[in-house]
């Protein structure tokens, strides 16, 4: 991406450049995270279930445990079919301008994740410890997930408001 399309971008306050939209319309990476999200969010709900389950109740720990692996193994699914998408429209991998917080809080998501993880692998904490740190990277899975779907909601804003300028300057034309 050029500098100049940057500034553009940033100048006109539009979420992407005509070039960005464009690509990220005709990117398939976009369909994949059209379709990983909505199934990465349907195993969160199963898990946490399940992880709730499992506190209240003491009982299903294996599916609690086998859910939560299930749960990470999709986040980095996304997160490395997103990555690939930021690079097809961004030219970045990751921490692209239009999506640099949420990327910077994904980090924390994963690490979270990949803490739970290890520390499964290890066996450095109890069952519950275990579901806790599931907790809390879930916690920050939520809050990420929240700016994705904001940010969704501002291409969509994005796309209203450069179709009136569109209008807008095709009236001025024929003045």
């Amino acid at each position: 991406m050029s500098a100049g399309a940057t500034r553009k971008s940033t100048k006109s306050g539009f979420l992407y450049t005509d070039e960005e939209r464009r690509k990220r319309d005709e990117s398939v990476w976009t369909l994949v995270q059209g379709i990983l999200a909505p199934v990465q969010f349907l195993v969160f709900l199963i898990s946490l279930a399940l992880i709730v389950s499992y506190l209240v109740t003491g009982e299903g720990l294996a599916a609690a445990k086998f859910s939560i692996v299930i749960k990470t193994l999709t986040l980095y699914a996304i997160m490395i079919t997103g990555s690939i998408w930021e690079k097809q429209v961004f030219g970045v991998y990751l921490f692209a301008r239009p999506f640099f917080w949420e990327d910077v809080f994904s980090m924390l998501v994963l690490a979270l994740h990949t803490a739970y993880l290890a520390a499964l692998y290890l066996g450095a904490l109890s069952p519950a410890g275990l579901m806790l740190l599931a907790l809390a990277a879930y916690a920050t899975y939520v809050v990420n997930a929240g700016q994705f779907v904001w940010k969704l909601r501002l291409a969509r804003i994005d796309q209203s408001a450069r179709m009136r300028t569109a209008q807008l300057q095709g009236v001025e034309a024929v003045q």
